[in-house]
């Protein structure tokens, strides 16, 4: 049988956590009775340096109930770094890893799927959300736009997926191999390069609590997946200045034809719209490149990407 481990990031989540476990524990008793999973497979919670009640939960579980274990960071990380800790955490421990959040929009009951997926041979199993039924109308079209921008710009992501997703041991090795700083795990993952597949389910609301992902984070995330994944930002500010540079090759021929012609007009429209245009681009240029040189400076650093301060283990 299959020694599971389930990876889940809390942040402040008093209010889902007791939620969250109770389906989680009712969940493995099930996958336990059908022969799916071995006695030996737990939950991990991953604490990220809540400021409410996340970890005096998590002890609570880990003394009372059989199959959680519990992780605290130092200090808050973010998500993608803690999720990362608790899959480097248990990757020698479990044939199969799954990450799912502490807010369980995501389906457990794909679980089965996902372990199927796992005998018949894949190493990686995608959870693929079918619709987005629950979303906004503003959030669906940005998440669409967004994972079809990130494909254009060379992150090769998989559509409707986030972190619900199966990892096997060899493909948690070879997510070790991965040193960056910057981690951005939904386009990391697919460089693995492992056997793969999907399984679809549909997302349902918040078990409790609000969402640790407002507007500003979610833009944060897509750029900082964006920029960790691709250099073609950069060549977009090298088209942008030549064509910037043709167009005022072509308005120099332009004036220098009316200039003979006699037909020059002494006036402050092109001069201005020439200054604000030059300008911006310059500024825009420089945030860009900018953004790519501070990340080489936070790689060069070899800085600790989380540092655990307690884990909870039998």
């Amino acid at each position: 049988m299959t020694i599971l481990y389930v990876t889940v990031p809390c942040y402040n989540e008093e209010e889902a956590l007791p939620i969250t476990a109770e389906m989680l524990s009712k969940k493995f008793d099930r996958l336990l009775e059908t022969g799916k999973i071995s006695e030996e497979s737990r939950i991990v919670l991953i604490d990220d340096g809540s400021k409410d009640k996340t970890w005096d939960i998590i002890e609570n579980l880990y003394q009372e109930n059989k199959w959680f274990l519990g992780i605290k960071l130092s200090k808050n990380r973010g998500h993608q770094n803690a999720l990362l800790c608790g899959l480097m955490t248990v990757k020698d421990m479990a044939d199969a890893v799954i990450s799912i959040d502490a807010d369980l929009q995501d389906d457990i009951n794909a679980f089965d799927k996902m372990l199927e997926k796992f005998e018949e041979g894949c190493d990686i199993v995608y959870g693929v959300r079918s619709k987005r039924a629950t979303d906004t109308f503003f959030k669906k079209y940005t998440a669409e736009r967004y994972y079809k921008l990130l494909n254009k710009m060379g992150a090769k992501i998989v559509f409707n997926h986030a972190d619900y997703r199966l990892l096997s041991k060899r493909a948690l090795q070879g997510l070790a191999e991965f040193k960056e700083v910057n981690i951005f795990l939904r386009g990391i993952i697919p460089m693995i390069g492992y056997k793969s597949d999907v399984v679809t389910y549909e997302r349902s609301e918040r078990v409790a609590g609000e969402s640790k992902y407002p507007l500003s984070k979610m833009i944060s995330l897509a750029f900082e997946g964006v920029t960790s994944l691709s250099t073609k930002p950069i060549r977009m500010v090298t088209w942008l200045g030549a064509i910037f540079f043709g167009i005022s090759l072509v308005m120099l021929i332009y004036f220098f034809v009316r200039y003979l012609l006699g037909l020059t007009v002494e006036g402050w429209s092109s001069i201005v719209f020439s200054v604000w245009a030059i300008g911006g681009l310059q500024l825009f240029s420089m945030g860009v490149i900018g953004e790519y040189v501070g990340k080489i400076y936070m790689e060069s650093k070899h800085r600790p990407r989380y540092i655990v301060d307690e884990f909870l283990k039998k």
